[in-house]
């Protein structure tokens, strides 16, 4: 039975959730406008694409798992529908780690100012590379999500229906060898892009961090626009990197049930894990003007109606 704290912090998951959908729809439109009528799509806009579009259908989805949550609670423990469950969250939240590990790369090789041969080689190939590394991605998160559609329990029951019950022991090792199959194929999918995203994040926080001390002793003080710039780039590549790690924590704890599904440890962390993708989103718009710009039309579009409407 769900507590009172338990639906108090799905009602918040849910907010935030749909917050999060707004952002994602809001750059999804953005970048899609860029690209409509275009014969080639620019890479920073594939990637972007690809994480918001992923974002947003994650989100869309965990709004509705909440609200069966909250409103149909006997229905969210039958079996097919966790087995469903488990499937999709692990597909979108895979596929949106590595998505956001794919951005950090991309600008950590556009933006950071290193001159090792490797370093310029990937510079020099990353348009053609992105689509590749996107299609990656989606591979590996499908095939992390699959072992979830595999009904452990009925297989294993299955295989020992028909075992006396004297071999309790063999039961359990089929068992483990399943279970420790599954948890190496999904880490060996979700370190991976943890381990891009850091490393990319980190290089590019110390190369804008030199450049930035290089430009203060040069410049007259902290009102030059460009070294602003910089300092803004800081700060969001920094959240970037903390709402990461908090997602693919939070990410790992759902998934692999350190929680009792609906506790209030678990709906604690099912709030953690809504509001990082969400407020990477607008991390994302406001280091982005371009994703500025469509709000702000928006926002006029609306004050000028209202005017028009109350004369």
């Amino acid at each position: 039975m769900m507590t009172p704290f338990g639906v108090l912090f799905l009602s918040v998951a849910i907010i935030e959730s749909l917050a999060g959908i707004l952002g994602n729809g809001i750059i999804l439109a953005a970048s899609s406008s860029t690209c409509i009528g275009s014969k080639t799509w620019p890479s920073y806009d594939m990637i972007v694409i690809s994480l918001s579009s992923s974002k947003l259908i994650f989100q869309s989805w965990n709004t509705l798992d909440f609200l069966i949550s909250i409103f149909s609670e006997p229905y969210f423990y039958n079996e097919n529908l966790l087995t469903v469950t488990k499937v999709i969250f692990t597909l979108l939240s895979y596929s949106s780690l590595w998505f956001g590990a794919w951005l950090s790369v991309f600008y950590c090789i556009k933006v950071a100012s290193f001159t090792q041969h490797f370093f310029i080689w990937l510079k020099l190939r990353i348009a053609r590379l992105v689509p590749w590394m996107l299609l990656t991605s989606w591979l590996c998160s499908f095939t992390a999500a699959l072992p979830f559609a595999w009904d452990v329990y009925s297989v294993h029951e299955n295989i020992t229906a028909l075992l006396p019950m004297t071999n309790s022991s063999a039961r359990r090792t089929t068992w483990n060898d399943s279970l420790s199959l599954l948890i190496l194929l999904c880490n060996a999918s979700i370190g991976l892009p943890l381990m891009l995203s850091v490393v990319s994040n980190i290089l590019l926080i110390r190369s804008l961090w030199i450049h930035t001390r290089h430009m203060q002793n040069n410049a007259s003080g902290f009102g030059d626009p460009s070294l602003e710039a910089h300092m803004k780039a800081i700060k969001s590549v920094f959240s970037f990197l903390i709402l990461y790690i908090l997602f693919f924590i939070c990410v790992l704890i759902i998934v692999f049930n350190a929680f009792l599904p609906l506790s209030n440890g678990d709906s604690i962390f099912v709030v953690l894990m809504a509001a990082c993708p969400t407020a990477h989103t607008f991390v994302l718009i406001w280091s982005n003007p371009k994703f500025q710009e469509l709000p702000a039309r928006i926002w006029q579009h609306i004050k000028c109606h209202v005017r028009t409407a109350s004369m």
